[in-house]
């Protein structure tokens, strides 16, 4: 509430008061969990303040409370801590129960047996891109990705694909608070660049990452439209750069866009509403 607003009375102000501390406390819960999740190795207190900001004390008792919940455990090493069984439990009911994977199982399953390579399934989520499914290649030489995995949206071809599909407004909001972190030689970390590059991602209506978020790893990507024409996710390709085929428009960009199409059909007229 801004110092010019009206005070309330007594009875909604404390209510207000309670929703807010409310909020900010699970803000916290949530902080913390994230950065269990994200961590290369599970994380120790000390990791998780200093990642968070929060102080000590503050950190072990969300641990505490996290770990009461079943949503984190205690890996026995180091005073470590891992998702809990909670946790993975709950997110496998979501993604079970999403409509959009539903949809698209058939058409992502055909898209891996015609290409032979490793294909995402992502969805924007606060400002980034998680994979709500991965079919893996069945070569020998494989993605690291896993499902709940969060990429850039300038990095990614699934993010530039996303992007690429707002209007200008939209696109803007995001790329002014996006991050722009390096992660290869090829990153594109210069806004003018980046919206060079979505200009044309939106002009041949696929998106291409050329080792831009991993060493060694191309992509194709393209939007799944809903029936009211916002995109509600998003279809990679992705591989070895050494097993790139030299003509990757019928060998990957029209399957792909294919199948971005048949998920949209299979999802119907509510997609997206």
């Amino acid at each position: 509430m801004s110092t010019t607003d009206p005070k309330p009375s007594a009875d909604k102000g404390g209510a207000d008061a309670k929703t807010v501390a409310g909020a900010a406390a699970f803000s916290k819960f949530i902080a913390v969990l994230q950065l269990v999740a994200d961590a290369d190795a599970p994380p120790n207190v000390a990791k998780l303040s200093a990642a968070s900001g929060y102080p000590r004390p503050t950190v072990h008792r969300i641990v505490a409370a996290l770990q009461a919940e079943g949503m984190i455990v205690a890996t026995g090493t180091g005073n470590t801590f891992n998702l809990g069984p909670r946790l993975v439990n709950l997110a496998s009911r979501s993604w079970e129960r999403s409509d959009l994977r539903l949809a698209a199982v058939d058409a992502l399953m055909d898209l891996r047996n015609s290409t032979s390579e490793t294909i995402h399934l992502a969805v924007p989520s606060q400002g980034e891109m998680v994979y709500i499914e991965k079919l893996e290649s069945p070569h020998a030489v494989r993605m690291a990705s896993r499902i709940g995995t969060r990429v850039s949206l300038t990095s990614s071809s699934v993010g530039k694909a996303y992007l690429a599909t707002l209007d200008m407004r939209e696109r803007e909001a995001l790329l002014v608070h996006a991050p722009l972190r390096r992660f290869t030689a090829n990153t594109l970390t210069d806004l003018d660049e980046i919206r060079r590059e979505l200009i044309a991602t939106e002009q041949r209506g696929y998106a291409e990452d050329r080792e831009e978020n991993e060493e060694a790893i191309s992509c194709y990507g393209a939007a799944i439209r809903g029936a009211d024409g916002r995109t509600v996710g998003c279809i990679s390709i992705s591989m070895p750069t050494f097993r790139l085929q030299n003509d990757p428009q019928s060998r990957y960009i029209e399957p792909l866009l294919a199948a971005c199409r048949a998920v949209a059909a299979r999802l119907g007229p509510t997609a997206g509403r």
